[in-house]
Parts: C-alpha cells; sequence; structure tokens
C-alpha cells in the first residue's frame, strides 16, 4: 500500500496509472476492520497499485472526491475514474472483491 507524502504526490498517482484509492482513517473502526485483509486484496489485483488516502489528511480531496463515508474506494486509470464503493457501511474482503472484479476485469 502506498501512502503518499503529500498533495501532489496524490495528484500524480490521480493522473498517471492504475490505482486503487483507499480513503481511510485511523479513528474508523470500519476502516480497521478490512485493513488486515488489504495485503490480500492487493496481491489478488497486483497489477494495480493501492493508494491509502487518509481522509483526515486530505479532507479537501475527500470532499471534492464526494467521500462522505468511509472505508471508501475509488479506481482511477491514468486520470478517469472507473468506479467506486462509496458509502459509510462497514466492508468485507469479498465485497472488495467482487467491486474490484467487476470494475478491473470486466
Amino acid at each position: 500500500m502506498i501512502i503518499p507524502k503529500n498533495i501532489e504526490e496524490l495528484a500524480n498517482y490521480v493522473e498517471k496509472g492504475k490505482n486503487v484509492f483507499f480513503f481511510t482513517a485511523e479513528w474508523c473502526g470500519d476502516c480497521l476492520f478490512i485493513k488486515p485483509n488489504m495485503p490480500e486484496i492487493e496481491k489478488a489485483f497486483d497489477d494495480w497499485q493501492f493508494i491509502e488516502v487518509d481522509r483526515d489528511q486530505y479532507i479537501d480531496v475527500a470532499a471534492e472526491w464526494s467521500i462522505f463515508g468511509i472505508p471508501s474506494f475509488v479506481v482511477i486509470q491514468d486520470g478517469k475514474e472507473l468506479g467506486r464503493l462509496v458509502n459509510k457501511d462497514r466492508k468485507t474482503k469479498q465485497e472488495i472483491e467482487d467491486f474490484l472484479n467487476r470494475i478491473i476485469k470486466s
């Protein structure tokens, strides 16, 4: 999982490459629930980069992207959004993998 050091680095990932943005926060119980599963999810989609975005650190980005619930996932390839799993519900490993399979492997 890549953790951007600043807004410029985050913007670079938006513009180039095949990236899955994982919006999270340290205080978020549902984020902590899914975080241990992320390495397996990343391995299953190893031709994509996973970018961890701290919602509190990048609150303006979260607002601009309409991320009003976490954990949330946004898939972007070379600046174009392909899909999003954005809501305030707890997500299971299976739900995330199903979402990514629909978006990435379709």
